[in-house]
């Protein structure tokens, strides 16, 4: 597949890592030359220096031979005229635009990106994905990560295997047997720097970080079962109340009216306007690296603390002070992976990686076959893929106990007719199913064969 990509930030460049990874012909450009420099260095894709709504520029990245755009430069509307540009003057197939400002995406507005208005096939909202993400995570604070699947009918949440997990050194078919009405099923371990698939006879060991596809509502049950029964904060104080914190602040507002949610913002008048606008919520005007403005926010008796600035830095130095004042647990926005790995080192419980949602979406548009959903974890290691069985697929009709998937694939649940499916010997997976599975990138694949339509059904 031949993608041209607008913009060589941090998205940017994740999207073009994990493309060129998979022997994709990709081609980036920005106006940056150190950028473009850069990810030229770095990785196998080829760039141009220049603007990426210029037709000329992307006629000199290939755009009459490209299969998909994917615009996700700093402005929304040089992505949303580079789609136009690519289609109007290249017919690039797929367009993909990033957008960030949320007036652009208002209820009252929602016809704006129809394909009869604009000529872009999918929008992406970073901070809209990531503060769906955030919501998930203070909902479920056992969960080290979740992900809906399935019209939300089915979960796939990431679970840490601690000492006092009641199902460790237990042979996964057992589970099944021991809890035959809970419709959960481990699919993958991440253990040692490792993920590995999981088979029947594996067992959990502690420091585990379990992947678990279960229906949505066994997910609390389903979490209990591993040890885990935190409970929802009662307390939180939100550090940055930009696009994403606005946006987890008055869902907050909405859902939990009785959770006490305090904001810690820097911009004096982003402070005022929030203050104006949020009303179930005290806004701090401040930084969050102060004690003093920490102390005013009751860190001490905070359930929850999520730090949501442009900073990484500030997200994690504040986070991991408020775990030295009492706060009782963190959670930080981290753009950068390599510091991803420190947060547990110096006490922090939680990260979320915005790169990963918005790489995550762009991939169900890459990938080939009936894929509805991608979610992408350990930086790529597997993947969570939702899909739909179509009549051709090898797996119709074939009960589970005969199937023989190739290696790396581990299906978690079946959707059918709106019920949730564990999988089991008998069950024969039918056409229009949707099939919710982990698979290593190794077998991403063969999992868009077993989902593509054969030449022999036309």
């Amino acid at each position: 597949m031949k993608v041209i990509i607008c913009g060589a930030g941090q998205v940017g460049y994740g999207i073009a890592e994990r493309l060129s990874q998979e022997d994709n012909d990709v081609s980036v450009i920005d106006t940056s030359a150190s950028l473009v420099n850069h990810i030229t260095e770095t990785l196998d894709v080829r760039g141009y220096v220049g603007h990426g709504a210029h037709p000329d520029m992307l006629a000199k990245a290939g755009a009459d031979q490209a299969d998909m755009i994917i615009a996700v430069t700093l402005y929304d509307e040089v992505n949303i005229v580079a789609c136009e540009v690519a289609h109007a003057l290249f017919s690039v197939p797929t367009k993909i635009a990033r957008i960030r400002a949320q007036n652009y995406l208002r209820p009252e507005y929602a016809d704006l990106f129809s394909r009869q208005n604009m000529s872009i096939d999918v929008t992406i909202s970073p901070e809209i994905e990531v503060g769906k993400m955030v919501l998930r995570r203070i909902s479920f604070p056992g969960a080290t990560d979740i992900v809906r699947f399935a019209d939300d009918h089915i979960t796939m949440v990431a679970i840490e295997c601690m000492e006092d997990c009641p199902v460790l050194n237990t042979p996964l078919q057992q589970l099944s047997q021991l809890f035959p009405d809970l419709m959960a099923t481990v699919t993958a371990i991440y253990r040692n720097g490792r993920l590995i698939v999981v088979r029947s006879s594996d067992q959990l060991l502690v420091g585990d970080l379990a992947y678990v596809i279960c229906q949505r509502d066994h997910t609390r049950r389903t979490l209990g079962l591993f040890g885990h029964e935190e409970q929802e904060a009662g307390r939180l104080v939100i550090a940055g109340c930009g696009n994403i914190g606005y946006y987890v602040a008055r869902a907050i507002g909405d859902v939990q009216p009785k959770t006490k949610v305090k904001i810690i913002e820097n911009d004096g008048e982003r402070a005022v306007l929030v203050s104006d606008k949020l009303r179930n919520a005290i806004v701090l005007h401040g930084s969050a690296l102060d004690q003093n403005i920490l102390q005013q926010a009751d860190i001490q008796d905070a359930d929850l603390m999520v730090t949501l600035t442009n900073s990484d830095q500030t997200n994690i130095l504040s986070a991991a002070m408020a775990k030295r004042m009492g706060c009782k647990s963190g959670m930080v926005l981290i753009n950068n992976p390599s510091f991803q790995d420190l947060t547990h080192a110096i006490g922090i419980d939680h990260h979320i990686n915005p790169r990963a949602v918005t790489i995550s979406r762009v991939l169900q548009h890459v990938r080939k076959g009936r894929i509805r959903s991608v979610y992408a974890v350990q930086k790529g290691m597997a993947e969570v893929i939702e899909a739909e069985a179509l009549e051709t697929s090898p797996l119709v009709g074939v009960a589970f106990r005969d199937l023989n998937l190739p290696a790396g694939i581990r299906i978690g649940a079946v959707f059918r007719d709106g019920m949730v499916l564990r999988p089991n010997g008998d069950l024969k997976i039918k056409a229009k199913d949707r099939v919710v599975l982990f698979a290593s990138a190794e077998a991403v694949r063969d999992v868009e064969q077993m989902f593509r339509v054969s030449i022999q059904y036309f």
